[in-house]
């Protein structure tokens, strides 16, 4: 498996994410969100209220982080996010369970989508056999006084 699939495999694992966005005061401010859909090419969806922090956020500048984090598995994705009115992608991805923050349903007028186009990811994968190698690889190095080599199927920098 190449970097790139190994990435878009530990993103498939996730159903949240930790959004990062920059204020208008330059603070950054992050929050946790559903994963409503992978793209095959890592295009990340979620869905938002159109009056929320995040939005106006983006109006003011479009970069943003995405992290995930679960069971010794962590991805980090930076690149673009937009609002998307696009009323046939929110019947597709609808969840009956989104009508806790969107009562009205799918129909919901402040009912919108952001799309995040990533540009660069990084992964880090301590799970299963790769937790038990790195394990290995990082006791060895510490013995020897060093640090362990880096090896893909653990860690990798990706371009999108």
């Amino acid at each position: 498996m190449d970097k790139h699939e190994k990435l878009i495999d530990l993103i498939s694992d996730f159903d949240h994410a930790m959004l990062v966005t920059r204020a208008s005061d330059g603070a950054i401010g992050s929050r946790p969100m559903a994963v409503a859909q992978l793209e095959d090419d890592g295009d990340l969806w979620f869905v938002t209220d159109r009056n929320s922090g995040k939005v106006a956020d983006l109006m003011l500048d479009d970069d943003v982080a995405v992290t995930m984090q679960g069971s010794n598995k962590f991805v980090s994705l930076s690149g673009k996010a937009h609002a998307v009115d696009d009323q046939a992608k929110i019947d597709e991805l609808w969840n009956e369970a989104w009508k806790v923050w969107f009562p009205e349903g799918k129909s919901s007028p402040s009912l919108v989508l952001l799309r995040v186009e990533p540009t660069r990811g990084e992964y880090w994968d301590n799970s299963g056999a790769s937790g038990i190698k790195y394990l290995v690889k990082a006791g060895k190095a510490y013995l020897q006084g060093e640090r362990p080599e880096k090896d893909a199927s653990i860690n990798a920098s990706v371009s999108m």
